[in-house]
């Protein structure tokens, strides 16, 4: 599925693939990479090519959201300094790779994110927003100007992020969503589901009622 937000194209390949979020000449996630085929005719409509896409960023370290990177053979990566390792020395366990029947090759990260950098996607200029609790590594990116934020497993339409895998934290979760509920979001662009288009905050404020929970 395609759903054009504005200048961000939303990419849903498959039920167990990241949203893939296309700005510019920027990837944010990539999915497992196990639909090279589906993405390829995405790409086309969209009258773009694999090397087209220069920086893939993704939001944290687990296979569903990096395992496509390798897709992009011209991009560089920029990741948050505590999730890189796990792409960079292809760690199975950290990365939920098995949990996916996945195979993790190890890449490089190009950029390694701390908490506020500023990192250009396509025409939106992003703060990196740390929010673990997902996994050590876990950001968001917002524009505070349009008041979108890319959350990626932080927080969905629907619920937060998991807290029962390698690296998960509830405390921690906890403290990001209290973070997130103090700044102004109008859009949520999750990692997985539909996109929250208006009302971002009040989401947010009632995922903290929810508190963590497995999806």
């Amino acid at each position: 599925m395609i759903k054009r937000i504005g200048d961000i194209v939303l990419v849903q390949l498959s039920d167990i693939d990241s949203n893939i979020y296309i700005v510019g000449d920027s990837a944010i996630d990539s999915g497992t990479g196990f639909n090279f085929t589906r993405l390829h005719q995405v790409l086309k409509i969209l009258k773009k090519k694999f090397g087209d896409i220069k920086q893939v960023v993704n939001t944290h370290g687990h296979f569903d959201h990096i395992g496509g990177n390798g897709y992009f053979l011209n991009a560089s990566c920029a990741m948050h300094e505590l999730d890189a390792p796990i792409l960079e020395n292809g760690k199975i366990e950290e990365s939920m790779a098995d949990f996916f029947d996945g195979k993790l090759h190890a890449r490089p990260v190009e950029r390694k994110l701390k908490d506020g950098d500023k990192i250009q996607v396509g025409g939106m200029n992003l703060e990196v927003v740390h929010t673990p609790g997902h996994t050590p590594g876990s950001i968001c990116l917002y524009d505070e100007k349009q008041k979108v934020i890319f959350s990626g497993d932080t927080v969905f339409a629907d619920g937060v992020g998991r807290t029962d895998m390698p690296g998960g934290d509830p405390d921690a979760l906890n403290a990001s969503l209290e973070r997130l509920s103090n700044m102004k979001i109008d859009k949520i662009l999750p990692g997985h589901g539909d996109p929250v288009l208006s009302g971002g905050s009040k989401v947010v404020a009632d995922m903290m009622k929810t508190g963590p929970a497995p999806e």
